[in-house]
């Protein structure tokens, strides 16, 4: 056999291929092979072709376009995470977000154990739910929130909370409509205008968008604003207590608000997520407004009252009284929305909530706000102590200090730098934020006492 006919035999890649019998050398003797000099390989790269992305022919919405950054709490976790990454072993507190901390009571969680339970019965599991919601929690709500102001167990609409309502409130009202919002304010209400296409595009110089009247509401105006400054528009976001101010609205003051929106043949969006958390004879209610039926609708949520930040239940009351300028209800409308958008709140969620309203439900939840009021109290009289103009912690979870003539990104960044502490800069809420920051009492006891103590080492 000679060599070439040798090396035609296949050889595998595994390396069983040189453990077989093989007559390779057979008869053959003394075979010289002709050796090569070795020289210096050169390795050469060859250029890269450039990666080609594939594109559809759909336009970006150009409304989305118009926002500014991210939505304002992701912004935060995002530098919360970054501070954490730069300092790992810091114990940072966060006060900025405003997220629950303390456990759902008992009394709830127990009926929505039941519920989750039932569901695994034949007898007890449950499909699809009416869009609108169950009706026991619906007249629950009714009895409890709203007794003697002439709402309906129809009126009230069962959703995964106030800031999903928000959005769905928009797309009722379309995108050629004028929009008023208290300044600083709750953010979603701006960016959602801004997505449905409601607001020009942002300024730069004066930190707002076209098309929104911002109502400046000031320490010197006690945090609500002008109306005879005001123009009038077709939407009128309104949000008591405010968030994040902590100011709550006096009966004198929503009476002006309830007859101005009249004047205008405006309608009110009235916010009330913190209407539990006020002390005093301010109304909880828009609904307690003489005339308020005919202009508002008001949207709520669990979340700050039973620790449903998580568990997502809320609700959103569109009195039969409240309508179009044609003479449509706009109840209809939204019912139209909700049941094309939505296919209904957890049932679940909705266990837990109708228990939040049982006389025991109820206790638990004042208990649990009781709690947070305190650490409100303790936040005020840190900054009080410090010399700061301090706002805010009576009627709401959210302390709002006063930092004259100073960035409150610098402020914000200052604070989480030198205390590890996360709070919320005030110009996050519109431009009549800036100055300040915003710090929640959301938090286990522990970590309020400590974050307080950092503040003094920091300011004192």
């Amino acid at each position: 056999m000679s060599l070439s006919q040798n090396l035609t035999t296949p050889i595998s890649s595994s390396s069983s291929a040189f453990l077989v019998t093989t007559n390779f050398f057979t008869g053959v003797q003394n075979v010289q092979l002709p050796v090569k000099k070795i020289g210096i390989c050169k390795c050469v790269a060859a250029p890269q072709e450039q990666e080609t992305i594939f594109k559809t022919n759909v336009s970006r919405n150009s409304n989305i376009a118009k926002l500014q950054a991210g939505y304002l709490f992701p912004e935060i976790a995002r530098r919360r995470n970054a501070h954490l990454q730069k300092y790992p072993d810091a114990k940072v507190i966060s006060l900025g977000i405003g997220d629950t901390t303390e456990p759902i009571p008992e009394v709830i969680t127990s009926a929505m154990a039941n519920r989750a339970y039932a569901l695994s019965t034949q007898e007890g599991y449950t499909g699809y739910g009416a869009e609108q919601g169950e009706k026991p929690l619906r007249a629950a709500i009714a009895s409890t929130f709203y007794k003697d102001l002439g709402i309906e167990e129809g009126d009230i609409f069962i959703s995964d909370g106030a800031k999903c309502d928000i959005s769905r409130l928009q797309v009722v009202f379309g995108s050629n409509v004028s929009i008023a919002v208290q300044d600083p304010s709750y953010p979603a209400y701006v960016d959602s205008s801004v997505i449905m296409g409601q607001t020009g595009q942002y300024q730069k110089d004066v930190e707002k968008f076209g098309n929104i009247e911002y109502m400046r509401c000031t320490p010197e105006n006690g945090f609500f604003p002008d109306l005879s400054t005001i123009k009038r528009t077709d939407i009128i976001f309104f949000c008591s207590p405010n968030n994040p101010t902590g100011a709550s609205a006096t009966r004198e003051q929503l009476t002006q608000l309830v007859q101005f929106a009249k004047a205008n043949g405006s309608i009110i969006v009235y916010d009330s997520a913190y209407a539990l958390y006020i002390s005093g004879d301010n109304p909880r209610s828009i609904f307690e407004i003489p005339g308020a039926r005919e202009v508002a609708l008001e949207t709520a949520s669990f979340s700050k009252y039973a620790g449903f930040t998580g568990v997502r239940l809320g609700w959103t009351v569109v009195p039969k009284q409240l309508l179009f300028s044609d003479g449509f209800p706009v109840a209809k409308d939204f019912n139209r929305i909700v049941c094309t958008c939505f296919n209904g709140a957890s049932n679940v969620a909705q266990a837990g909530a109708l228990a939040c309203l049982t006389p025991e439900g109820l206790n638990a939840m004042y208990e649990v706000i009781g709690f947070y009021k305190e650490n409100t109290e303790i936040i005020v009289d840190t900054f009080n102590s410090l010399g700061f103009k301090v706002y805010g912690g009576k009627n709401a979870p959210y302390v709002w200090v006063h930092f004259p003539g100073r960035s409150s990104w610098d402020v914000f960044g200052e604070i989480l730098e030198k205390t590890h502490v996360v709070t919320t800069p005030g110009s996050g809420f519109g431009p009549g934020g800036e100055g300040f920051i915003r710090v929640s009492a959301f938090g286990h006891r522990e970590n309020i006492l400590e974050a307080c103590r950092r503040f003094k080492q920091l300011y004192k």
